[in-house]
């Protein structure tokens, strides 16, 4: 482990859990997003990451984006303009309390991953400031 693995393995860090809280944005955006009954639902977004133990660099990275199911669920609102004969509209099958939840924790990550690149920074320029 070289002197400045610390920056970059948080950095890896702040690349996931930015990735990730584009997504749950994008989620909670969409959240009412209604659409007719034979198109498909706006489809969540699910971030798939995981760390990188062996190699260069270390840290963790994103390994893909998995889309959310397309059949949503189905409301009565006859009176919507998108609504089909029986009055049925499609919205997407999306969990706004779980959402938040995950946008919280990925809050929390992401703010602990740049506390970890300062107090890297901290202790680099210190290091610096004992060679003079």
């Amino acid at each position: 482990m070289g002197t400045f693995d610390a920056i970059g393995i948080a950095g890896s860090g702040m690349t996931v859990y930015q990735t990730w809280l584009n997504a749950i944005s994008d989620n909670l955006a969409n959240l009412n997003t209604v659409r007719s009954t034979d198109e498909e639902a706006f489809r969540a977004r699910y971030v798939h990451a995981s760390s990188v133990e062996y190699g260069e660099p270390a840290g963790a990275r994103v390994d893909g984006v998995a889309l959310g199911s397309a059949e949503g669920r189905l409301t009565y609102e006859p009176t919507n303009p998108l609504a089909d004969e029986q009055g049925y509209v499609r919205y997407p099958d999306i969990d706004m309390s779980s959402q938040m939840t995950y946008l919280i924790m990925a809050q929390r990550a992401y703010q602990a991953n740049a506390a970890v690149v300062d107090r890297a920074k901290e202790s680099y320029q210190a290091a610096l400031q004992i060679g003079r």
